[in-house]
């Protein structure tokens, strides 16, 4: 058996295409804001996202603290719930929940 050139193999790492953007802002304050919580859909995300918004919301008392859903952990989130989410609150939080 030989080794030698031309030898093929997958690269896992892929190709990514991405617009480069600059990162938010710090808020200066979060008391009062509206707190926006990504739930990937793994197993415990869930239950560790609502933990954290709970543990921020008892420091920061949000005005309102809204959930959502992705179809699937291994799904981006849909560009129109990107921009519902945008809209309606202040500041996202997610999480892997493994």
């Amino acid at each position: 058996m030989s080794f030698s050139p031309p030898l093929y193999g997958y690269d896992p790492r892929g190709v990514v295409v991405a617009e480069a953007r600059k990162i938010s802002p710090r808020l200066p304050n979060l008391h009062g804001l509206r707190l926006g919580v990504l739930d990937n859909a793994k197993m415990k995300a869930g239950r560790l996202l609502t933990y954290t918004a709970e543990i921020l919301n008892a420091e920061f008392g949000f005005s309102e603290i809204n959930t959502y859903v992705k179809r699937g952990f291994s799904f981006t989130a849909e560009p129109e719930m990107i921009t519902r989410m945008a809209a309606a609150n202040d500041l996202v939080i997610t999480a892997i929940g493994d």
